[in-house]
């Protein structure tokens, strides 16, 4: 479980920062080696998501996406100074709730 986590935490942080850094290149005008550094930490996501030890290709993607909406709100409210609101916090929590139905539901076969 700690590993999952882990993962899913290193793999947000690289999609999201990766993002980020080619959003601030293309829109902000930052020099393009932050681009460069963006693309190449959304590929590392790529491969960081390999390394989860759930069977199929779809759950932990979908499960990854989950995870990412609640480490996006935290980024704007950390990097950008976006307080996050009530509905930022609750579809947050919904996404989590899905999250963890999605990997921990009992399943047979």
């Amino acid at each position: 479980m700690i590993q999952a986590l882990t993962l899913f935490l290193i793999a947000g942080l690289a999609e999201i920062g990766g993002g980020y850094l080619i959003w601030l290149w293309l829109r902000e005008g930052k020099p393009l080696s932050w681009g460069v550094v963006g693309g190449v930490a959304l590929v590392m996501y790529g491969i960081i998501a390999t390394f989860q030890s759930f069977p199929t290709f779809g759950r932990v993607y979908a499960a990854y996406g989950g995870v990412f909406i609640v480490l996006s709100v935290l980024w704007g409210w950390g990097i950008d100074r976006k307080t996050p609101d009530v509905y930022d916090w609750l579809g947050a929590g919904i996404c989590l709730v899905g999250v963890s139905v999605m990997l921990f539901a009992p399943r047979s076969g």
